[in-house]
């Protein structure tokens, strides 16, 4: 299955651009499955049909979905979900209708968007998915969350799966005020987590799946969307085009459009140096607004013309690399970070894990069992990569103490 994930600041054509892009796979005889991960639903909208929860014909080899997070979290998540709905109505005072409505923690919601493309490629019924991902901020706590959420849960699972924890499981209501959870919920929460890891390797697989950055030619959008780059490339998700939507035609040569036309062509500019080799696709400023299919196929002719959209249209830069020097035996991690500012940079090691952080997104990269016999001999910020050596040290012990690497 070929999966596309189009991403960017709200109110940019996100949602046009992905019908646009599923009409045009259907029509080239893939089949193909649009789906929106937006709390704010528009693929309705702009296909001009109704659609719900589970997936919807639309034409001939195409189906739409827009992802309610509620529907979807009873049908993956409910046992975890029925786990905290009991552990919270047990507080005294707190009804259990009161503790379901506010048992949509952090994360669950875009943990149920994950497991519909989980769903999607175990089935293999469609050639291509193609994911209206919601705006920036969203999108990327969607993409890091396999990551995360994976870190949090081993950790948990070490302290409620230990013997001392089994001892004290009788204990826990009248010390904690709520009952640990069994160990066959904590078996069906294990089976989640490693389906989510599933998602993960699939989306930053750059055979299967790409993101698309979808922008309009203006300064502040263009910037957020140099950001989303580096954090898409943070987490080792690969990005083979930029969409510029709303570029006013040549042909319109109205006074009153001069000026933004002037700014258009610069922000064009700035779209070309600031994402060198990756591949720019654009779409003219409509006369009236995108809805229905006819609309659609207008949008798709003008971004692709007659190419297919699923192919891949440039390489992107992807995970991190580590590769060792033959003549040293030292090895090198390379993190590609595309527009990221060293000042806000951080890196930190603790046994077998580095934390990298940049602006207010960090990851956890598990070390290689190689690398734990190995310190970190230097760290350089350069050609917007982050470029680490590890070399030999005497003790084979990983180090327990966290310790800042210097850039």
């Amino acid at each position: 299955m070929r999966i596309i994930v189009h991403t960017g600041k709200g109110g940019v054509g996100k949602t046009s651009t992905s019908a646009a892009t599923a009409l045009r796979c259907a029509e080239l005889g893939l089949k193909t499955i649009v789906i929106s991960t937006d709390t704010a639903h528009s693929l309705a909208d702009a296909i001009d049909m109704k659609i719900g929860p589970e997936p919807v014909q639309i034409s001939e080899n195409l189906w739409a979905q827009e992802i309610d997070a509620r529907y979807s979290m009873e049908k993956y998540w409910w046992r975890l979900q029925q786990y905290l709905v009991r552990a919270f109505a047990q507080r005294e005072g707190v009804e259990e209708i009161i503790a379901e409505e506010v048992m949509i923690l952090p994360g669950l919601e875009e943990g149920a968007h994950l497991l519909w493309i989980n769903q999607y490629v175990e089935e293999d019924e469609f050639d291509v998915l193609i994911v209206d991902a919601a705006p920036t901020a969203e999108t990327l706590r969607l993409l890091s969350l396999p990551e995360t959420s994976r870190w949090w849960f081993d950790r948990m699972v070490r302290i409620l799966g230990s013997r001392a924890t089994r001892f004290l499981r009788p204990f826990a209501r009248p010390i904690l005020g709520t009952d640990l959870p069994e160990q066959q919920e904590l078996d069906s929460i294990q089976l989640l987590f490693d389906t989510l890891d599933k998602v993960r390797q699939l989306l930053g697989d750059p055979e299967i799946s790409t993101m698309r950055l979808v922008m309009t030619p203006e300064r502040m959008v263009i910037k957020e969307t140099q950001r989303t780059y580096t954090y898409l490339n943070l987490y080792g998700y690969a990005t083979d085009a930029v969409i510029c939507n709303r570029v006013i035609p040549p042909e319109v040569d109205d006074p009153y459009f001069a000026a933004w036309k002037d700014l258009q062509q610069k922000s064009m500019t700035l779209i070309d140096e600031a994402f060198g080799p990756l591949r720019k696709l654009q779409s003219p400023l409509f006369e009236s607004d995108i809805g229905g299919l006819d609309t659609l196929r207008r949008l798709a002719d003008a971004l692709y013309g007659d190419e297919n959209p699923a192919a891949f249209m440039s390489k992107g830069m992807s995970s991190h690399r580590i590769h060792q020097d033959e003549a040293t035996g030292d090895y090198y991690l390379t993190i590609p970070l595309p527009f990221a500012d060293k000042r806000e940079l951080d890196v930190y090691r603790s046994a077998d894990e580095l934390t990298i952080r940049v602006g207010p997104y960090r990851r956890n990269i598990v070390l290689p069992y190689t690398l734990w016999k190995y310190e970190i001999g230097n760290a350089s910020f350069e050609e917007s990569a982050l470029k680490m050596r590890f070399f030999k040290k005497e003790t084979t012990e990983p180090d327990t103490e966290p310790t800042n690497v210097d850039l």
